[in-house]
């Protein structure tokens, strides 16, 4: 085996970069590291502090430069680039724009000042609301006719009741003034409609506790509780409505009657079927009642009012068998409801209060007359005269919610 042979001392080795280095140490590197200081100027900034350079593009080292004010950018106009047509197009819209504003302008205050002398002519208690039909306004107004004028009155005081609106179209309107002076109307032709509801006859004459509703037709059927010397009678009544001259709506109240319970009906009136009589089952009930039977018969009157003769009277009375079978006739029930007891209650009051009536009652029926109800359930009305030309009232309604009548006007006037 071969022995490797050493490496000699003053054998050839590979160079040592480090002592190179050494060997600078005091040669030409520290020359050149030895940069002389720049001489500080009196009253001069001392150089800043070093710091990484910024390499976003755009940017600058605000530090060194100090602050710095952007460029303003001038705004473009929306119009340029706009050819001289389209720029003539918007003016023209702008402009339109402000006729049209100042169209409405006018035509809201030709609107109220119709409306204030509507009020005024017509003694209204609130303006009415006019609307004027048509665009433009100002040339309708120039030309001193309108196409078209709607007007709508609510709560019309008339007579008993308030109508509940006033609804008419004019058409063809003659105008005195202008735009801003306004001084009167003309109105050649008229057409609306007059509704008085039934809402409004419930509250205005609901102090009997009525109601009112349509019956188709010019039928009104009148239903509720009348108050009569402390008893609720049940109280009905049937009304026709018709017209009354020209501006007028009457009520021809019929079938009216207060109903005490099932004893009696009270009819107001003097004719021979008016009165209070007793109900067919009160009356049925009376004639099984022996005692009370004989006590009405009894009295002379009543025999006579119901066409008995006095001989058979008589013998109804002394005999049993006969009284009952001459109570016990259906006929005998039904001539009993043709007394009037009213009238006898005048003869015979205490007779009346056995058979159950209250005295008081009967006096404050007796004080009840067909007038005084009547009135109370009048639903008619008239439309107030206008000051120039013709209103006029057609075809009488019952609806639903209320009574409909369809207005007509001719040569109407208003203002100067």
């Amino acid at each position: 085996m071969r022995t490797p042979h050493p490496i000699s001392a003053h054998s050839h080795s590979p160079p040592n970069p480090y002592e190179d280095l050494a060997a600078l140490d005091d040669g030409p590197l520290e020359d050149f590291l030895q940069v002389e200081e720049p001489a500080v100027i009196e009253g001069a900034e001392q150089e800043a502090e070093w710091a990484p350079p910024n390499h976003r593009r755009g940017s600058r080292d605000r530090r060194d430069l100090g602050p710095r004010r952007r460029p303003r950018r001038r705004r473009r106009s929306p119009f340029t680039g706009l050819s001289l047509a389209v720029k003539a197009v918007i003016a023209v819209l702008v402009l339109a724009a402000f006729l049209a504003l100042g169209d409405r302008w006018a035509l809201l205050y030709a609107e109220r000042t119709a409306a204030e002398k509507v009020r005024d002519q017509l003694n209204l208690s609130a303006s009415p609301e006019v609307e004027i039909d048509g665009f433009p306004f100002v040339t309708q107004i120039l030309d001193q006719r309108l196409d078209s004028v709607s007007v709508t009155v609510p709560d019309v005081a008339a007579d008993r009741v308030s109508l509940a609106k006033v609804s008419a179209t004019a058409t063809g309107v003659r105008v005195d003034g202008g735009p801003t002076s306004l001084r009167g109307v003309r109105v050649p032709e008229l057409h609306g409609e007059v509704l008085l509801s039934f809402d409004d006859l419930n509250r205005e004459l609901g102090a009997s506790q009525m109601t009112f509703t349509g019956h188709g037709g010019d039928e009104v059927r009148a239903r509720g509780v009348l108050p009569v010397a402390g008893h609720d009678l049940r109280m009905r009544a049937d009304a026709r409505i018709k017209r009354d001259g020209e501006r007028g709506i009457s009520t021809e109240v019929g079938g009216m009657r207060l109903d005490i319970g099932d004893l009696a009906t009270f009819r107001p009136g003097t004719r021979e079927s008016q009165g209070l009589h007793l109900t067919r089952k009160s009356a049925t009930r009376l004639a099984k009642e022996k005692a009370k039977a004989k006590e009405l018969l009894s009295v002379p009157s009543i025999a006579k009012r119901i066409g008995v003769p006095d001989s058979a009277v008589k013998e109804a009375l002394s005999d049993d068998s006969k009284f009952e079978e001459f109570t016990g006739s259906p006929r005998f029930a039904g001539q009993l409801m043709k007394v009037n007891l009213i009238d006898l209650a005048v003869q015979n009051p205490e007779l009346l209060k056995r058979l159950g009536f209250d005295l008081a009652l009967l006096d404050g029926l007796s004080r009840l007359t067909r007038p005084a109800l009547v009135d109370r359930l009048s639903i008619g009305f008239r439309l107030p005269k206008p000051p120039k030309g013709e209103l006029s009232l057609r075809d009488v309604r019952v609806q639903k919610d209320g009574i409909r009548v369809r207005v007509t006007g001719q040569g109407l006037a208003i203002g100067k």
